[in-house]
């Protein structure tokens, strides 16, 4: 039996910008081994893979190359571009999420439920090693944290945007590190004005060196904001990723007071063949 397997660039208009995801809209017939093959095939940080359908609720997994993830915010963006305009449900490994989609080709998410948690000593000693990077490095206004919002992104701010450009880090340690703690990937952070950051996130327990554009860790980013006052109530924050690798992502990140979760939007195009 052949798997149609769809391509599109997530949180970009142009198909050479963004993160590239695979999409499996019916994969009912795929057993684990077999979704696992076929992410570990097509080779981008994640593939989606629709394994039922009850009207817009969608039972939705995502695979890396090397694992299944509990959610993915690119992969989740592609598919539900892919399934066209309107509101869907996806019911993923790490809760319910929501997404709208617009006629022009733009997805909302709202997340599950965001929290906050302490970075350790030892961890953080250990993270800024595998980065080798130094605590004089790092932004004091921004501190260490674990945010998740579907999955775990340690996030580490620094205070010059050519210490984020400058990433060229030790990948079985950070790999090792992140494996032992349950941590998806590294959300690394600079804030570049009130509302704007650069960030950058590393993805070795995946088998990628570097995300080019990472909605999880970008919900997870907005949790860790709204928890440490860092963002008004209400916020519209814009984040740009993956232009240190040559694909240029933009990413929108929505602060509700009305809401637990937090809103990412971004544009999704087919790939070029």
């Amino acid at each position: 039996m052949t798997t149609d397997i769809l391509r599109y660039a997530a949180f970009a208009h142009d198909p050479a910008g963004g993160n590239p995801a695979g999409v499996v809209l019916d994969a009912s017939a795929l057993d684990d081994a077999a979704m696992q093959a076929i992410a570990a095939d097509v080779g981008y940080s994640e593939t989606a893979f629709v394994t039922s359908r009850d009207g817009d609720r969608f039972r939705v997994r995502y695979f890396s190359p090397l694992a299944e993830v509990p959610f993915c915010g690119h992969a989740t963006v592609a598919t539900a571009v892919a399934l066209g305009p309107g509101e869907h449900l996806f019911s993923t490994n790490a809760g319910e999420v929501p997404v709208l989609v617009d006629e022009a080709g733009t997805a909302t998410l709202t997340s599950v439920d965001p929290h906050v948690s302490e970075l350790a000593t030892d961890d953080l000693a250990a993270l800024l090693a595998a980065l080798r990077w130094t605590g004089d490095d790092l932004d004091p206004a921004l501190p260490p944290k674990v945010a998740y919002a579907g999955a775990y992104h340690p996030v580490i701010a620094v205070t010059s945007r050519e210490r984020l450009a400058d990433l060229d880090y030790d990948v079985p340690a950070l790999t090792a590190l992140m494996t032992g703690r349950g941590w998806t990937t590294v959300q690394l952070v600079f804030r570049a004005g009130a509302d704007e950051f650069d960030v950058r996130n590393p993805f070795p327990v995946g088998g990628v060196y570097e995300d080019p554009a990472t909605g999880a860790a970008a919900a997870a980013f907005g949790g860790y904001l709204r928890e440490l006052g860092l963002a008004g109530g209400a916020a519209t924050i814009a984040l740009r990723q993956g232009d240190d690798m040559g694909r240029p992502s933009r990413i929108t990140v929505r602060l509700d007071p009305e809401i637990k979760g937090v809103r990412v939007s971004g544009a999704a195009v087919p790939m070029v063949s």
